[in-house]
Formats: C-alpha cells, sequence, structure tokens
C-alpha cells in the first residue's frame, strides 16, 4: 500500500503524545495572547495595516515573479535600505520568508571544502540549511565559544560558524561578541539568525549583533525575519554589500522563489518606520518578559530567565505540557506549547511571548491562568 508507513508513523506520535493540528484562528479572538511572536504588537496597528494596504492596491496582491524577473519592486528596493540602515549594515536582500533567508545564507555561504560549525540549539532553518549546504558540518555544544573555536582549528580552508542570536526555545541569547573572536581568530566568518533580536534586542530594537558590536562587520552576516516584531510576513539576510551581491547570483531560495508579496512589504516597511519613531517599544518588550518571568519564579514554577521576549516554563512531560496549553486556552490565554522533537533537549515546555503592548491586567491574568492550571 502507498504511504502504509504514514499510519504507522501516526500511531507512534499518538502514543507519545506527539500529534500536531491544525487551528483556524477567528479574526478576533477573545484570548490574551502570549502565543505569537508579535513582540511589539504591531499586526494590527493602524498603520501596518495601512501600509500592507496601500502596497496592495498600488503593486497588486503578489510579486508577480522571482526577484530577478518582475519579483522586485521599488517597495522591495526601499525596504531593503532601511532595514540595512535600521540594523547598521551596508546592504540587505529582502525573501520570502525568513526560513528561505536562512537557507540562503547558509548554503551560498559554505562551498564545497568549506567547515560550517554549528550551534545545538540551532533553529530548523539554519539545520536544514546545514544540510543542504556542500561544506561539511560539525554540531558543536550549545552557546559554547571554546567549543567553536576547537571546531574551527580542526580546518584550514574556508570556515563559518552559525548560530541563533536568541534561542527560540529557551529564550536565551548567544554569546555574539565571544563568537565573533573565536572567528576572527581562524578567518571565519559568522552568520546569526536575528529573528527574535530584531526589534527587541540593541538601542531602539536595532537587534542583538547591533548591541554586540557587530553590526556592520565585514565578516558578519544576519539573517532577520519581518513575521515577529515587525508583524508582517517575509525574511531578509543583511551584511557586507558583495556578500549580498554573492547571494544574489548564488542563492537558490532568492533566484528561484518568487518574490516578498507588495503588502507583506508594505506592512514590514510601515512597522521599521513606526519602532524608529517609537524606540521605547524594545524596551516595553523585554521589560513585560522580565516581569512574567519573576512572577512565574516567585510562584514557584521552572522558567528561564529571559534575554529577550521569549519567556520558556518547562512542563513534566509532552502530554502534561499539551494539557497545561489546553487550560490556559480553557480559561482565556494563549500560550505556545513546544515537545520533541520541536525541542533538543527533549524537555517539553509552555512558551510564552511577551508583547510590547500587553496591558498590566492582561500580564495578572496570564500569571494567574499558568499558576492555577499548572500540572
Amino acid at each position: 500500500m502507498a504511504f502504509g508507513w504514514i499510519d504507522e508513523q501516526a500511531e507512534l506520535r499518538r502514543r507519545a503524545g506527539l500529534v500536531r493540528t491544525l487551528r483556524a484562528r477567528p479574526a478576533d479572538s477573545p484570548l490574551v495572547d502570549l502565543a505569537s511572536n508579535d513582540y511589539l504588537g504591531l499586526a494590527r496597528h493602524p498603520e501596518v495595516v495601512a501600509g500592507a494596504a496601500a502596497a496592495a492596491r498600488t503593486w497588486g496582491g503578489g510579486a508577480t515573479g522571482s526577484r530577478l524577473v518582475t519579483g522586485t519592486t521599488e517597495l522591495h528596493a526601499e525596504l531593503e535600505r532601511e532595514l540595512a540602515e535600521h540594523c547598521g549594515f551596508e546592504a540587505a536582500l529582502v525573501f520570502s520568508s525568513g526560513y528561505a533567508a536562512n537557507l540562503a545564507a547558509v548554503t551560498a555561504l559554505a562551498p564545497h571544502g568549506s567547515l560550517i560549525v554549528s550551534d545545538a540549539g540551532n533553529h530548523a532553518s539554519l539545520i536544514d540549511g546545514c544540510r543542504l549546504a556542500r561544506g561539511a558540518v560539525q554540531v558543536v555544544a550549545h552557546a559554547d565559544p571554546e567549543a567553536v573555536r576547537k571546531a574551527l582549528g580542526t580546518h584550514d580552508g574556508p570556515a563559518v560558524a552559525v548560530s541563533d542570536t536568541v534561542f527560540s526555545v529557551d529564550g536565551d541569547a548567544a554569546p555574539l561578541a565571544a563568537l565573533a573572536a573565536a572567528c576572527r581568530e581562524h578567518g571565519a566568518g559568522l552568520v546569526v539568525d536575528d529573528a527574535h533580536g530584531l526589534g527587541v534586542l540593541g538601542d531602539g530594537g536595532q537587534g542583538a549583533p547591533f548591541a554586540a558590536g557587530l553590526a556592520g562587520a565585514d565578516d558578519v552576516v544576519v539573517t532577520v525575519t519581518l513575521s515577529k516584531s515587525l508583524g508582517s510576513q517575509g525574511g531578509a539576510v543583511l551584511g557586507p554589500a558583495r556578500v549580498i551581491e554573492h547571494l544574489v547570483n548564488a542563492a537558490r531560495t532568492f533566484i528561484f522563489d518568487t518574490g516578498l508579496a507588495p503588502a507583506a512589504a508594505g506592512a514590514a516597511l510601515a512597522a521599521l518606520r513606526l519602532l524608529r519613531r517609537e524606540p521605547e517599544r524594545a524596551g516595553r518588550a523585554r521589560a513585560v518578559a522580565g516581569e512574567l518571568y519573576a512572577r512565574l519564579t516567585a510562584a514557584g514554577l521552572e522558567a528561564v530567565r529571559p534575554d529577550a521576549a521569549v519567556v520558556s516554563v518547562r512542563a513534566p512531560s509532552p502530554e502534561q505540557a499539551l494539557r497545561w496549553a489546553a487550560d490556559c486556552r480553557s480559561a482565556g490565554l494563549a500560550v505556545g506549547c513546544f515537545r520533541p522533537p520541536s525541542v533538543p533537549d527533549g524537555i517539553s515546555r509552555i512558551r510564552l511571548t511577551a508583547r510590547a503592548d500587553l496591558s498590566g491586567a492582561e500580564l495578572e491574568h496570564a500569571v494567574r491562568v499558568i499558576g492555577e492550571t499548572r500540572p
């Protein structure tokens, strides 16, 4: 029977409590949202929505082709210029998703004969980039610059270290300055995914590399997503102009993919301009995360101290994590639920994302519900 093995896999997932299902979200949900990645509360901001609508009216519903054919509009070029300026890099290149941006950066910058040193806690998109790249891959201990240094010392040719800046599971930050120092000792490049740092870390949300003093460095390449702090969709790679030019000519997820929809580009550009006008939103997101952590740990829950806007709370098992998230939802609170294989250490969690627009009453409600529904 064709695909008969699928039924066996489904049964194994069911027994392990790892079945995933889709849930359609209504336009006006009554839930307090600590599950989305809308860190700055901009996805529904009137200026961001207006930016999307204006772009759709001007450019149409889609980009109409790949970026190298008809998919690059003046709006895309404007977004790239302002992203690069905000984050402190020479140039930027916009992709249809953050996932595509990571695949592009890793595969195009790790050719045959090179070494990729990858953090064990990296996001799936970086892992897939490593798998698709032609270079050899060495996975090293999580957030360990010395392990990166030792791995680079085993290779004589071109090399690159790859890491998230803020890890999506526990919300802990990578030691970027130390990673860069390890790379520079061996003439290696550093590629970092700032999906969870842009808009939250650095002065006015300029990102984790900016905060670490790495912005504009000729040996550092940064990927970002437009779907978190900027409340839109898409991704980008930022770095030296010669690296960006190389991606235009060599990155398959850029060359062969349809360009980002104009509405998404318009929304992201409006959100970026709003953030630059209201830089205090970044600090507010961090403050909310810190308050969540303080209140949850005071209540006896095992949470990880947040370095950005992600607060992770440990659960006893995958089944109990799933039940905990469901009980929170029943009590009016949406939280994330991370279970294997999404967590590298096999420990299930509920995952909370702080939002800059979360009110004091919503924060109080969230802490109370999480405590009352704990396994």
